[in-house]
Formats: C-alpha cells, sequence, structure tokens
C-alpha cells in the first residue's frame, strides 16, 4: 500500500503546483491601458543623428551593415556635392534602409559608427500594415530640423521615447580609460547638443543597477541574485541618476 499511498500523494502534489499559482502576486500588466517604465538604455527604432550645425553625421563608411549580424542594414556611400555638402566628411550616405522585420536590435551598427550617426531611440510600439512599411528609408530616418525623430504614422511615440538614445554607450570610460570616466568624447546632436555622460562603475551611488521594476520572476522567488549575493529587491540609482530620468 505504500507505492500506492506515494502514488496518491504525488498525485495532489502536482495539482498543489498549480493551485497555489493564483495566490501569488501578479506580474503581468494590462498592456497597452498600463504600461511599465522603459530602461534607460532600452533598444528602440533607429534614428541618424545631425550635428548642431545641421549637416548629417552619417559619411556612408557602410560600416554599420558590415558589422549587422542580421544583415538589416543597406548603405550606400557617394561623394559630398563641392558646392553643398551634406556631411562634413568627403562622403555621405546617399542610400540608408534598415529592414525592422530582420532587425534584432543588438545595437552593435551603434557601436560600430565612427561618428555617432546611428542611435537607437525607446520607441518599441511600432508596427505595420504592409512589408514596405518596414523598411525604413533614409528620409525617414533622419531627424527633422529640430533634431527629433521623426514620427511616422504607424509609430506611438511617448515623452522620453527620444531621450538616453543608446545610453549604454556613454555608461562607463571612453576606451575603458579611468581618468576619461564621466568626460563626454562624442560629439553633440542637433536640438540636443552634447549629451551628458552617465556614472561610471567607480561610483557605488551610481553604479549600473537594474530597476527594480525590471525584476526578473525567478530572481523574485528565489529572493536572491545567485553570484551577486544581493537582494532580490535591487538598489537602484539615486539622486540625479535615479531611473527614469534624463
Amino acid at each position: 500500500m505504500s507505492f500506492l499511498d506515494n502514488r496518491f500523494v504525488n498525485f495532489f502534489k502536482g495539482f498543489a503546483v498549480t493551485g497555489k499559482q493564483p495566490v501569488k502576486p501578479r506580474v503581468t500588466v494590462e498592456y497597452p491601458e498600463q504600461k511599465r517604465q522603459m530602461p534607460e538604455r532600452r533598444h528602440g527604432r533607429h534614428v541618424l543623428n545631425r550635428y548642431e550645425d545641421g549637416m548629417e553625421k552619417c559619411i556612408g563608411c557602410e560600416l554599420c551593415a558590415g558589422v549587422c549580424p542580421a544583415k538589416c542594414i543597406y548603405v550606400r556611400g557617394a561623394d559630398n556635392p563641392p558646392d553643398t555638402p551634406v556631411s562634413p566628411g568627403e562622403r555621405y550616405g546617399f542610400v540608408y534602409e534598415i529592414n525592422f522585420l530582420r532587425c534584432i536590435h543588438c545595437d552593435m551598427c551603434v557601436e560600430a559608427c565612427p561618428t555617432e550617426a546611428i542611435t537607437e531611440s525607446k520607441l518599441f510600439e511600432f508596427s505595420f500594415t504592409n512589408r514596405d512599411d518596414a523598411i525604413y528609408t533614409k528620409s525617414e530616418l533622419v531627424v527633422d530640423d529640430t533634431g527629433k525623430p521623426k514620427v511616422l504614422p504607424w509609430e506611438d511615440w511617448k515623452p522620453g521615447d527620444d531621450q538616453n538614445t543608446s545610453g549604454w554607450v556613454r555608461a562607463t570610460a571612453p576606451s575603458g580609460r579611468a581618468d576619461l570616466e564621466g568626460t563626454p568624447l562624442w560629439s553633440g546632436e542637433l536640438g540636443y547638443g552634447v549629451r551628458p555622460a552617465q556614472a561610471g562603475q567607480s561610483d557605488p551611488t551610481a553604479a549600473d543597477y537594474a530597476a527594480d521594476f525590471d525584476i526578473a520572476l525567478r530572481e523574485v522567488e528565489g529572493a536572491e541574485l545567485k553570484g551577486v549575493g544581493v537582494s532580490s529587491t535591487r538598489p537602484t540609482r539615486s539622486g540625479e541618476w535615479a531611473p527614469g530620468r534624463s
């Protein structure tokens, strides 16, 4: 009978696993009525930036297309017109296309760009009714005359989606040099100027902790981040580096 008893007990143990789920705290939200705050370094829709004088940053070097693992970027450079140059260099991006049906938002194109021409915003709420709309052209990617990203009919931009673009690039010391930590070594952008550096890792009050709203369910249940040694309630940035502030 002990064998049968064990089977009987195990049968109800299985139901107990499912039965205790409804009483646990919910981790889902009623999207789109309720929306979570986006992390500072979220990878969203790309933009092509301009210098503060209005000239385009893209020099048509095609490095972004070469490094893209999804092969979703197509670039063709051309010589700058002598009388009306488009960019400060000898060449500019004559053709620039991104196929967002392929893009995996890895941000490798941002890292490869030598002029900070391409960055990623926080916009993720955009969808298409046909495949042609998913292929963004240069006219759709380049910021407007005020430096703001162009809003397309199928995009739902929210306040702050254009802030902290590709923030992870500015998170630590440029070129790995500790003495340059917090020192901007990037050029200004039309409409935004020189974006401020994010605090580096040597400042314990501004360490790159994940936000409380970004804790995974498995970490909450485990009440511990294995190998890190902190509780499931992660510390967040304080003061001026608090999450959500630009």
